[in-house]
């Protein structure tokens, strides 16, 4: 009878082992599949230096913001080159670039989004994590050699890590920069200056005093009327006051690194005192109230016209202004040119991330027979040296030549003056040099498709700023995520109404603490609370 206990137990036992070493068997099966089912058309070595190519033909779907200055089209030879030379055939869903986040947020929402979702800033990725319909990506990123190669090579691992959620993932690949690189600033009539003999101003203060002098000159003229609706000024001009505002206001906080938590940037007296500036600007009238409501078209008219002499903007739109004053003011009758961002009381400030807009993928991807090339694909075009020199340069020998590493567009191609004699424009005949791929890189990369004004002005503001650090994450989980959200949009809007009202004067700025005090009366502690607990628990 114990015998056959025991025979019995003995049975049990090589059962039991028996179901374990086929269940292994089955489980390493199942991965192994499911291993194989993503790597068709992937290369089966693939690493830093390489170029990508598929096995086989892939047709990869892509949302493409399409922009005014050089529209899509479908004959571009980017579109022929990149298929030739990686095997795959990109298929945009084009939206205009004025409805791309509007539509991007339907499309996603919807489950219609394509794999690829360029044209997206940091942060702007947080509201789609809850709902799974984005890659977290950061699982993927051994997969990608040549990002995971410059993260490291330029110690980019501190803003990476700024783009974790509360899960430790990100979900977003960004743009990367080797050296921080500004470019929106202020343009000048650098020939009324020199004419009067007014310096360059250096700082805000300086502007204010040398606007002064050019309203008691020409009277008739506002000299300041700005674009973009102002966010880009308030932009630059709030970090050297110790703030954000503007495009750069973001979700409203600011780190204090004394006190090692988050401010709302709109209740502190740096914003005060930003506010306190331009609004002496507008009523002395130095800055056009035009400015905060007006097209870019009405401002830009102002500013090649001579009914103005100070604008925002960067190094196309001043060739742009430089092409529109050749035919309104006359050739040799004025001069522009970009300035040095002013500094403030904090300092000769610059914000200092390094990350760029980037690229979402749909986690529809990981369910493509062909995810590891689709990974190997993106990682190749948006982060490998010969990927950004193609997306920025185009093709060698047709759209430029390379001698000693020197690159130079041929003689008949231009981009954005750089071969002024050139009678087919890099972006809008080829395709080239566009904002949904040409992106990030080197520095050398950056400044070879720059003129000697603009990389002076990049030396210059190198020489100049202090590059301000990046800030720490908040990693909100997502159930915190929803609250932060109805809590930050209300707070927002009000914020930037305000800033509005008091910068031209329909709220007068003794009213600043009562509108801090409105601010509170609309969860404004609630909203601060949740970010530094937040923020603390995830050090």
């Amino acid at each position: 009878m114990k015998n056959g206990r025991k025979r019995l137990k003995s049975i049990f036992c090589l059962l039991a082992l028996f179901v374990l070493v086929i269940a292994g068997c089955s489980n390493k099966e199942s991965a192994s599949t499911e291993n194989e089912n993503t790597k068709k058309g992937a290369m089966e070595s693939y690493g830093v230096g390489d170029t990508f190519k598929a096995s086989e033909e892939i047709e990869l779907p892509i949302l493409y913001s399409d922009q005014p200055t050089y529209p899509y089209k479908e004959d571009w030879l980017l579109w022929e080159k990149i298929k030739e030379m990686t095997n795959v055939s990109l298929k945009p869903t084009i939206v205009p670039m004025s409805d791309y986040t509007q539509k991007r947020s339907l499309l996603i929402s919807s489950g219609d989004a394509p794999l690829i979702i360029p044209k997206t800033y940091p942060g702007e990725e947080s509201a789609f994590v809850s709902s799974g319909a984005i890659l977290p990506i950061s699982d993927y990123i051994d997969k990608m050699p040549h990002f995971k190669d410059k993260v490291e090579k330029w110690q980019l691992e501190d803003e990476i890590e700024g783009l974790r959620q509360n899960d430790g993932k990100f979900y977003l690949l960004p743009g990367l920069h080797e050296e921080v690189w500004p470019d929106y600033t202020l343009i000048v009539r650098t020939d009324i200056f020199e004419k009067h003999n007014i310096a360059i101003p250096t700082t805000w203060d300086e502007l204010y005093e040398a606007m002064k002098k050019l309203k008691e000159l020409y009277p008739d003229v506002t000299p300041f009327s700005d674009r973009f609706l102002f966010d880009s000024t308030l932009n630059i001009a709030a970090v050297g006051f110790g703030t954000k505002a503007g495009w750069g206001y973001g979700n409203g906080l600011t780190y204090d690194e004394s006190a090692d938590e988050f401010i709302y940037s709109a209740t502190t007296n740096e914003y005060k005192e930003l506010l306190t500036y331009f609004n002496k600007l507008v009523s002395e009238g130095l800055l056009d109230k035009e400015s905060f409501t007006q097209e870019d078209d009405q401002a830009v008219q102002k500013f090649v016209t001579g009914k103005s002499f100070i604008i925002n903007g960067n190094s196309q739109t001043l060739i742009l202004h430089r092409n529109d004053m050749d035919k309104t003011l006359g050739k040799d009758n004025y001069s522009i040119s970009k300035i040095t961002v002013p500094g403030g009381p904090a300092g000769q400030l610059m914000s200092g991330s390094r990350l760029e807009n980037g690229v979402m993928i749909s986690s529809k991807a990981k369910e493509s027979e062909n995810f590891d090339a689709i990974l190997q694909f993106i990682d190749w075009l948006y982060y490998s040296d010969e990927g950004q020199e193609f997306a920025k340069w185009g093709v060698e020998g047709t759209t430029f030549t390379k001698t000693d590493g020197v690159r130079k567009l041929v003689d008949d191609v231009n981009y954005n003056g750089l071969n002024p004699a050139g009678t087919k424009d890099l972006r809008t005949e080829f395709g080239f040099s566009g904002g949904v791929f040409a992106y990030g890189g080197t520095t050398d990369l950056l400044h070879s498709m720059m003129s000697e004004e603009e990389i002076k002005f990049q030396e210059d503001m190198a020489k100049v700023k202090t590059a301000i650090p990046a800030e720490p994450p908040i990693p909100y989980s997502m159930e915190d995520r929803e609250k932060v959200t109805l809590l930050n949009t209300p707070l927002k809007d009000y914020s930037v109404q305000n800033t509005l009202k008091f910068i031209i004067g329909e709220r007068d700025l003794s009213e600043f603490d009562a509108f801090v005090k409105e601010l509170e009366g609309q969860g404004l502690q609630q909203y601060l609370d949740l970010a530094n607990k937040t923020y603390k628990d995830n050090k």
